[in-house]
């Protein structure tokens, strides 16, 4: 039974500071890390859990989402290492894309917390790890050809590597070194977790984390059901489509239906599975369908597993948005980060004060270079980096912001470090920002060179080059995506290709839509507008000569 909150603020002190254990803990992994895609773009999750494996305190840096999925994520590992066989110091990983977080090279880790004898609660973290062997190819048709699956495994027992484990793994990805030294970077977060936790118990004399974690269980469901009770009950739907693969374009069908303080999220009508990555498991679907909602809905509480209690998330099997094992899957954010845009367009007449216009991050563009450098060293190095995100009633969208995720671009400098690649410019895209009352969010020019006497393999995953991030209530979409050579040849947004010795490529990530009618945006807004230059046509832009934003027309050149 869940106790009432008698001391709301005693509460509130205890958790951040159980949240701030989580933070301390992310702090760790991104100083040790070895990637840079840790360490500078952020693509992890750490939370604290209860001995059932449900999430009390989540670190607020990192991504929301995966947060949402590591409670169902420990139920199934726990049915495979019940309770009673965990010893201090056990460490359990997997990057099964149906049980974890949706594709290979995401790795998590479950590591418990024992308290005087006890085991009390448990610490997890997922990271996606820079390599997970595999053969890079657009044409994958199943999920072995896309990396090593790693089923529910014990890494660390009381404290100590399986070396085994540890052998095979490594034996199967091209850059080990960076993969472990990742590895023990998420094994020093959980220490630092274990640590806080333990000391919050004896600081607060609790024997263990139940009467916590029922009260912030409580305060997080309570918070979620007030704020779904205030939508009027009906069922809601959108329709949306995108790029999806050549012949396979992907449409997403979406009702949200509310009855009382619940929500399902329904994605019935949604295409076929297909025989490309873009499929996106159904713990995926239902992450970036509940986080989406959930800041709508109660934006101010803090998330842990009570947030999600209230909704529901189906789709039928066999579908892009639930597909049968074993499907390819390392491209699902190409359809998975789509669902916010289908929520909210589903939402708009309840909602219109709070939803936005579709975001050109979503779904999110990735690049990954990888060859060997003048010296004989492999490298291999992942392009997080963001585009604009949709507007609101009443603001403008934010330039070159992640949305629906919440991976960081990383320094230019640490990108360069990690690779001979040189960076030549990084800015704002002028007008690729869709109009409206309030103008989408700009997205963002990268111009990268190979200075090397080598090809560099380039691999392209994104979407938005036919369909951009519409508008809301009038507003105009934003610019779309493209990649464009020096030599001027168009990189479609899925393919592998190469990137010729001295050779160039501007990567243009798109605008999000904007929201209202253009014809309604106030004079000194458009006049601020175009003393920034942020509204000049894309159509108007050579990728090679562009207008920087604040700045005037120019070519770059290379350093």
């Amino acid at each position: 039974m869940i106790r009432p909150v008698c001391d709301p603020v005693g509460l509130e002190v205890r958790w951040d500071r159980l949240a701030a254990a989580t933070d301390e803990a992310a702090a760790t992994m991104l100083r040790t890390a070895f990637s840079t895609i840790i360490r500078e773009s952020n693509d992890y999750t750490v939370v604290l859990m209860d001995r059932a494996g449900r999430t009390m305190a989540e670190s607020r840096a990192g991504i929301p989402a995966f947060a949402a999925l590591m409670s169902s994520l420990t139920a199934l590992v726990l049915e495979r290492f019940p309770t009673d066989e965990w010893q201090d110091g056990d460490s359990v990983i997997t990057n099964d894309p149906w049980i974890a977080t949706g594709h290979l090279p995401d790795i998590a880790m479950i590591s418990p917390v024992f308290h005087q004898g006890r085991l009390v609660a448990f610490a997890g973290t997922v990271a996606h790890s820079p390599d997970i062997g595999g053969t890079p190819s657009m044409n994958a048709a199943e999920l072995l050809s896309e990396g090593i699956l790693i089923p529910p495994l014990r890494l660390f027992r009381a404290g100590r590597v399986e070396q085994g484990v540890k052998d095979l793994l490594l034996a199967n990805v091209r850059l080990a070194d960076q993969v472990w030294g990742d590895l023990e970077a998420q094994a020093a977060a959980h220490a630092v977790c274990r640590r806080r936790a333990q000391e919050f118990l004896n600081d607060f004399r609790e024997p263990d984390f139940e009467a916590f974690a029922d009260q912030v269980h409580a305060v997080t469901d309570a918070a979620m059901r007030a704020g779904v009770r205030d939508l009027p009950d009906g069922v809601y739907r959108a329709a949306l489509d995108a790029d999806g693969v050549e012949g396979h374009p992907t449409h997403i069908e979406c009702a949200v239906t509310v009855r009382g303080e619940e929500v399902e999220i329904d994605y019935t009508g949604s295409s076929p599975q297909v025989p490309f990555a873009t499929n996106s498991t159904l713990n995926y679907t239902r992450a970036y369908s509940m986080y989406p909602l959930k800041i709508l809905v109660d934006p101010s509480t803090r998330s842990n597993w009570g947030s999600y209690r209230s909704i529901q998330v189906t789709a039928s099997e066999g579908t892009i948005v639930n597909p049968r094992f074993p499907a390819p899957v390392v491209a699902r954010h190409l359809t998975g980060h789509l669902l916010s845009c289908a929520v909210y367009q589903a939402l708009a007449p309840v909602l219109p004060d709070r939803v936005i216009a579709d975001s050109g991050g979503a779904p999110a563009l990735r690049v990954r270079f990888a060859g060997v450098d003048d010296s004989g060293r492999p490298f291999s190095l992942m392009l997080f980096a963001n585009a604009g995100m949709g507007a609101s009633k009443e603001s403008d969208g934010l330039s070159t912001t992640a949305f629906p995720t919440n991976s960081g671009g990383g320094s230019i400098e640490a990108l360069e470090a990690a690779s001979p690649l040189h960076f030549l410019r990084k800015e704002l895209r002028a007008g690729s920002g869709g109009r409206g009352r309030r103008r989408g969010g700009l997205g963002q020019d990268i111009e990268v060179r190979n200075p090397t006497s080598r090809p560099v393999q380039m691999v392209l995953l994104g979407d938005r080059e036919q369909h951009p991030a519409l508008g809301l209530a009038g507003g105009e979409p934003g610019a779309t995506a493209q990649v464009v050579l020096d030599s001027g040849e168009r990189v479609p947004l899925k393919s592998i290709s190469q990137l010729a010795p001295g050779a160039s490529v501007v990567i243009s990530f798109a605008g999000g839509g904007g929201f209202g009618r253009p014809e309604e945006r106030e004079p000194e807004f458009l006049i601020a507008d175009e003393i920034a230059d942020y509204t000049v046509p894309a159509s108007q832009q050579d990728p090679r000569t562009t207008r920087t934003a604040g700045g005037s027309a120019r070519e770059e050149v290379g350093r």
